[in-house]
């Protein structure tokens, strides 16, 4: 009786993971091994034959394409102003913490950014910055600072800066709500102690609220990563990569490459070097905060 018994419950546990592991496999992983073969293709994405060429995708991505590195390091500057940002986000996420008036309300409005289309995003800045009768412009000059008005979207010196703006108001409040739910998973008992040992806010923020919220921290780390890297519909819809190639980012190049220019060897190529990056950042940032905090 036991062994049917046990069978069964295998048959079910069987049944239930059948499903999703074979559309993993079918929508995942299959396409990712598929990806690898493009690489080491010279495919154009519609002819029915494609010949083998080896390395030569990646080494063209390495030595013959500036614009793919100045498109890597316009992806670094998204992640380092979103990391720099980080300390606000905490502040932010603490002061919501507090049984205030209306944070209820104030914690909706931090997530809507995040919820709305990213499309609709880029569309609204697109007015938001429009030198002509954009409101950005029009507020500079109700409140005197005429010098600052610039063409947000054209100025080469500005334009990615005008971009990573936008990309921070939309992401900036999935971090403070994930923030928010690690700073209520921390038991008040260690803010109550702290408190008796005459910490004060600061103090408990460094040695209480941080590293309870640790693993949240890797995890809005692993997004910065992961966004900064993969980011696109912004610069797509924003500027297209412009004024030249000045605002694109990998991503954005990577689907030109495959749908302008219909290389679809090289485009996987890049995908596949994208992967590589997000992989090693962050088993790169994952090994520095862990080693960190063990010093701690």
């Amino acid at each position: 009786m036991k062994p049917s018994l046990a069978s069964s419950r295998r048959l079910v546990i069987f049944s239930f993971l059948a499903v999703p592991v074979a559309l993993l496999l079918y929508f995942l992983i299959y396409p990712t091994i598929q990806l690898f073969h493009y690489s080491f293709t010279n495919w154009d994405g519609y002819s029915p034959a494609m010949r083998y060429i080896g390395l030569d995708n990646y080494e063209k991505l390495l030595f013959d394409f500036p614009e793919a590195w100045q498109a890597i390091r316009n992806n670094g500057l998204y992640f380092v102003v979103h990391t720099l940002f980080i300390p606000v986000e905490l502040l932010t996420a603490v002061l919501l913490n507090r049984t205030l008036r209306g944070s209820g309300f104030f914690r909706f409005t931090v997530l809507m950014p995040y919820i709305i289309n990213g499309i609709a995003v880029a569309y609204m800045f697109s007015y938001i910055y429009n030198p002509i009768n954009g409101p950005l412009n029009e507020l500079l000059k109700a409140i005197g600072l005429e010098s600052l008005i610039t063409g947000w979207l054209s100025d080469l010196d500005v334009v990615n800066y005008s971009l990573i703006a936008v990309s921070l108001w939309r992401f900036a409040g999935v971090h403070i709500i994930l923030m928010l739910a690690g700073l209520q998973s921390i038991p008040n008992d260690l803010y109550e102690a702290a408190e008796l040992d005459g910490a004060n806010f600061w103090q408990k923020l460094r040695y209480v609220t941080i590293p309870g919220i640790r693993t949240v921290m890797e995890i809005i780390l692993f997004m910065n990563v992961s966004g900064a890297l993969l980011q696109y519909d912004i610069p797509y819809v924003m500027t297209g990569g412009g004024p030249g190639t000045a605002s694109s980012t990998f991503g954005l190049f990577s689907l030109q490459t495959a749908f302008t220019y219909n290389n679809y060897g090289l485009a996987s190529a890049m995908a596949v070097s994208l992967l590589v990056l997000i992989v090693l950042f962050s088993s790169l940032q994952n090994w520095i905060v862990k080693d960190r905090s063990e010093r701690a």
